[in-house]
């Protein structure tokens, strides 16, 4: 079985192009929601609350993820602290899906791929592209935030002429191109 890590930056449209993929019979592993359930593990909670702050939860327990964001986008060590407790086991979680799926192909999608040198670990890699001003706006609608929050994220990830030399397969996602036959092509691809 072929391992594809799937990627592009953010409000690329990965979520629909990874949809469908899944409507051909294409197992997705998620990597943001699986991490948003390792977030909830009371040993990693404990953790986050006592480096962060019980804001960093809402009352329920569940995530505050804008708060935690904060702290991430600002502090390059929070990062490498919550990268620390959480990466060994999302990449322990993949391979234990891995071992269950039956297709040719498995995708897994991650924003930041290449900025954590995630791409070694795939036999291919796609990209999902999008031109900034169409990203930028899906964004700021999606999350209900600022043009500078999203471009403060923007910035903290690869521009996209690197990721495409950096890629096997590219799907554009700006209107003009038939995303559904893109996916239609790659999957003819990986499925040999």
């Amino acid at each position: 079985m072929k391992k594809v890590g799937i990627t592009g930056n953010i409000g690329s449209g990965k979520s629909y192009v990874c949809k469908i993929f899944e409507s051909l019979g294409i197992p997705v592993f998620y990597s943001d929601d699986e991490t948003k359930k390792l977030y909830l593990i009371p040993s990693v909670k404990d953790k986050i609350i006592k480096r962060f702050g019980a804001e960093v939860y809402f009352d329920d327990g569940t995530l505050n993820k804008k708060v935690l964001s904060y702290h991430l986008f600002k502090n390059e060590e929070a990062m490498k602290f919550i990268e620390s407790e959480l990466y060994p086991a999302l990449n322990q979680r993949f391979d234990e899906w891995c071992e269950k799926q039956k297709t040719p192909y498995v995708l897994y999608e991650s924003a930041i791929l290449f900025e954590k040198n995630y791409d070694k670990f795939f036999d291919k890699i796609i990209f999902v592209s999008a031109p900034e001003d169409i990203r930028l706006q899906r964004v700021m609608k999606r999350d209900e935030c600022t043009e500078e929050n999203v471009r403060s994220r923007m910035r903290l990830q690869q521009n996209e002429k690197t990721k495409i030399s950096k890629s096997n397969h590219v799907i554009y996602n700006d209107g003009k191109h038939d995303v559904k036959q893109q996916v239609l092509d790659i999957n003819k691809l990986l499925c040999c």
